[in-house]
């Protein structure tokens, strides 16, 4: 059958149709699939409560906007049902109360300060070729999951803060974090999730078999300290499977998080199909965190402007992937510096509930009296702020350097 492609307000949409594009902004709509068959009342329910105004149906693989409207003149089910039916793909059971970030970070620092403990332990029994304890690995993804649960963003912005000499240890947990974040944003259930959290957390182990002073030279890598470097991901996954951490997901995000879609990453120059959903989740985070981090060989760069950065990157990450890795943390991630549309300069402190343009900020900086103005807390999702983001800044660029300060 030939495809006919018809567009039609967001309010017509039933189910049965199929979606073939939505019109408007990638970052504006819930979904991270593009073409899909409108099946699940509650997908129903977020496309028509999201921003977009149009879709594009293809009437050749779905209902026709007619033949919808025919098919379900009553909107009473069939059989009464006390309780609805699950969803197929089930979430994190337990609707967890959300809180602010300034109130989860309570909390993530003291899982930060345990973490740190558990991970140098885990990866100095790795390099000394002692088996990997699982059960330490699973408690902290239980409770970096319940962290990130609570707040998206707020031991993701703490992690962030780690020094150059913790980068090592602390990469592990702030990938885990993001993963789970990740995993949460395109849907995934809750095996899936804690899966993904502990891809993230082992997915670097096999750095345990690099010699310290490689991993921790302040400058350029030599071509044959990189190819040693590149062997990480072989490494690991052999002393995952020497540790009896036999879970697909795990060894594979291992193996292959610095794949590539465009077949030029490593080990196996995998191209876009060949690569696991995972895995792609895991490229996307393991750079995150590197390029965000103070290294031995070079300063951590703006959250927002590495996710501007890395959105340009062709061929690098998977673009469905990675939209949803920018909805799980924020076109602002918590502790970007931004200037306002006022001419003032503000530190994004945390995510709205609204909408991901409009984040709660800390203005502390005039551009055009170029000096610090008192402190002030804007959200920037409120009618009343009176003002919205213009542009990303670097912190650098204005001689700030300690714009953490007015966050952390």
């Amino acid at each position: 059958m030939c495809m006919t492609l018809k567009t039609i307000p967001t309010h017509q949409v039933t189910l049965g149709m199929h979606i073939h594009a939505l019109n408007g902004a990638w970052i504006d709509h819930p979904f991270w699939k593009s073409k899909f068959v409108i099946e699940d009342p509650d997908d129903l329910k977020k496309l028509k409560s999201s921003s977009i105004k149009e879709v594009i149906i293809d009437i050749s693989k779905g209902v026709d906007v007619k033949e919808s409207i025919s098919q379900q003149p009553v909107e009473t089910p069939p059989e009464p049902a006390p309780e609805p039916e699950p969803p197929s793909v089930p979430q994190i059971p337990a609707k967890v109360q959300r809180v602010s970030a300034a109130e989860e970070r309570v909390h993530a620092k003291k899982i930060l300060q345990s973490s740190k403990k558990a991970v140098t332990s885990m990866l100095n029994d790795a390099r000394l070729g002692k088996a990997v304890d699982a059960s330490v690995a699973h408690n902290l993804v239980d409770d970096i999951t319940s962290s990130v649960s609570r707040n998206e963003s707020a031991l993701i912005s703490l992690v962030r803060l780690k020094t150059k000499d913790d980068y090592t240890y602390m990469h592990s947990v702030a990938v885990c974090a993001l993963m789970i974040a990740l995993a949460k944003e395109l849907g995934l259930n809750e095996t899936e999730t804690k899966q993904a959290g502990l891809a993230g957390l082992l997915h670097d182990i096999g750095k345990a078999g690099i010699p310290l002073e490689v991993l921790n030279k302040p400058g350029a890598l030599t071509d044959d300290e990189f190819a040693l470097v590149k062997l990480h991901p072989e490494r690991g996954h052999a002393m995952l499977m020497q540790a009896h951490i036999l879970d697909e997901v795990v060894l594979d995000v291992c193996l292959h998080h610095h794949e590539k879609v465009n077949g030029q990453g490593y080990p196996h120059k995998l191209a876009a199909d060949k690569i696991s959903l995972f895995a792609k989740m895991g490229a996307v985070c393991d750079v995150y965190d590197a390029v965000t981090s103070n290294r031995p060989y070079k300063a951590g760069w703006e959250p927002g402007l590495s996710l501007h950065r890395m959105a340009q990157w062709e061929g690098h990450f998977d673009d469905t992937v990675f939209k949803a890795f920018v909805r799980s943390i924020g076109i602002y991630p918590i502790g970007s510096m931004v200037k306002l549309k006022s001419g003032r300069l503000a530190v994004v402190i945390d995510q709205s509930e609204k909408s991901l343009l409009t984040p709660v900020v800390k203005v502390f900086f005039s551009t055009k009296a170029k000096a610090r103005i008192p402190v002030d807390t804007l959200d920037l999702s409120k009618p009343n702020a009176n003002d919205s983001i213009a542009s990303h800044e670097d912190p650098a660029a204005w001689g700030i350097h300690n714009a953490h300060e007015i966050w952390a």
